[in-house]
């Protein structure tokens, strides 16, 4: 007679945030995080392969950057002259105990 349509799971998602936090019961927590992590865009159907790298399509050699390589530059500070490279401070040699001689 009359079947329930089923709710789409952003909708369901939306009901749920709709909730107040100190409200929501164990179940309805539950099945909150089970839709944000199904909806999360990686683990959508047709989303790309996360172990897949980005980059150029051409695949090619270095140009592109990637990689760890030095020649990227990309995450260097702009701005001001080179800063020196961090220097581990040298561990002290613990004193020897005061006592009696």
């Amino acid at each position: 007679m009359n079947d329930p349509q089923p709710i789409s799971p952003r909708r369901r998602l939306q009901e749920l945030l709709a909730i107040p936090d100190s409200q929501r019961t164990d179940a309805e927590w539950d099945e909150l995080n089970e839709l944000e992590i199904s909806l999360a865009p990686g683990n959508r159907e047709g989303a790309p392969d996360p172990n897949l790298r980005r980059g150029s399509p051409s695949g090619g050699g270095g140009g592109g950057g990637g990689g760890g390589s030095s020649s990227g530059g990309g995450n260097k500070p702009k701005g001001g002259g080179a800063r020196k490279p961090f220097k581990r401070p040298q561990r002290r040699t613990p004193k020897p105990p005061a006592g009696p001689s």
